[in-house]
């Protein structure tokens, strides 16, 4: 059960020159797109660029004076770890990465990063990794994922298309697009929509657990000429990245974790170069994904709008910008969220109360067909208590 550290302390002493850029290395360069780079890396339009080896040294200095507390930020504190482990290492340490950006737009509800790094290759067939940042923990960002769910498109998405082209004229050769969970979706997007000059150089695009689209875009000329070179990959009981259309079939990947927690990326299992195959999903990611398309596809696209942007008016309300500070005080959120319910206009309560309705009879439906399945000929029944009587229970089949 080898994870990506183990890959980096067996592989670490080859360049890229002597085994090329794989699937691993794809998900290592993807957790470390979660580090905070701000003012260490040079901007887009900003001349120079910082080794990894460079960039472990300036972040730590960042760390102690106290400006990141990876405490607070699981994804940080997994970048923050890779950072370690590639920083002294030949295959990484050269890497130089240049061009970082991150975005958080309120107002135009986006959350961006992404950044670049060379390949080192000895200079001898170099190529661009371009890097997208799935979703951190800012409410904003949760809120720009949810809106995937009634627009064909959202801001980050074409930031990022717009960033692609941009670093293109950077950089001559080859081009590999990768990214994790939204920063996947990214990696995709921004693929099928630069321009045809950008897209002929793309000889990669990683996408690691990653949300999928509206039916329209995969049908798209963009999607279709760029599909082939799609790698995808979910955990065995992947959530996100079951998420919407697809059209690759991703690979399914072994993973240490359970759960949700599969979706993180240093619990994948990987080989000596590759990243380990499970075969197919778990019951309960099929289960769950199959819940969500139901409840989904129940409601259109309006409504869906409106339960999204009621919900993240009620979050946002407590004055928490991220996740972490909804649970800090969890009590005191629980107390405003039902305060804001109650402010709510008779309509819009009405409508998140049908949603959810929804949600608990739509589980009910999957899991009652589930049953009848597994139990053929018999049919679960759930019997409530009526005064004087006793509970009754399905016995065994």
């Amino acid at each position: 059960m080898a994870d990506l550290y183990d890959y980096i302390n067996w592989r670490g002493d080859l360049d890229f020159s002597k085994s090329p850029f794989n699937p691993v290395d794809n998900i290592i360069f993807s957790q470390l797109s979660y580090l905070p780079m701000d003012g260490i890396i040079p901007g887009p339009g900003e001349r120079g660029s910082v080794s990894i080896a460079e960039l472990a040294v300036r972040y730590r200095k960042k760390l102690d004076s106290g400006l990141v507390k990876e405490n607070e930020d699981i994804t940080i504190l997994h970048a923050g770890d890779v950072l370690g482990a590639i920083s002294t290492v030949p295959r990484y340490k050269n890497c130089r990465i240049f061009a970082y950006k991150n975005i958080v737009d309120l107002s135009q509800e986006k959350q961006f990063a992404a950044y670049c790094t060379i390949i080192d290759k000895k200079r001898s067939g170099r190529e661009m990794l371009v890097v997208y940042r799935g979703t951190d923990m800012s409410l904003v960002g949760f809120k720009e994922d949810f809106n995937m769910s009634y627009k064909t498109s959202i801001p980050s998405q074409k930031e990022a298309a717009e960033y692609l082209d941009e670093m293109a004229l950077l950089f001559n050769g080859p081009i590999i697009i990768a990214g994790h969970s939204k920063g996947g979706n990214l990696a995709v997007y921004a693929s099928a929509c630069c321009s045809k000059k950008t897209q002929t150089r793309i000889c990669a695009i990683y996408s690691n657990d990653a949300p999928g689209f509206h039916r329209q875009f995969i049908e798209s000329r963009g999607y279709k000429s760029i599909c082939g070179r799609i790698h995808g990959y979910i955990p065995q009981s992947s959530l996100i990245g079951m998420l919407f259309e697809h059209g690759e079939t991703p690979v399914v990947v072994k993973s240490t974790a359970a759960g949700a927690m599969q979706h993180l990326l240093n619990s994948w299992e990987v080989t000596y170069n590759d990243l380990e195959t499970a075969g197919e999903l778990t019951q309960q990611s099929i289960l769950v994904d199959g819940i969500i398309r139901d409840w989904i596809e129940d409601i259109d696209e309006g409504h869906r709008q409106q339960f999204i942007e009621a919900i993240y008016r009620i979050l946002v309300s407590t004055n928490a910008q991220t996740v972490f500070d909804l649970t800090a005080d969890w009590k005191k959120t629980a107390v405003n969220i039902i305060a804001n319910l109650r402010d709510l206009d008779i309509p819009t309560r009405n409508l998140i109360k049908k949603i959810i309705g929804n949600l608990f009879r739509t589980t009910g439906n999957i899991l009652k067909k589930q049953y009848s399945i597994q139990y053929p000929g018999t049919v679960p029944v759930i019997y409530r208590r009526s005064r004087g009587e006793k509970e009754r229970r399905p016995g065994k089949h």
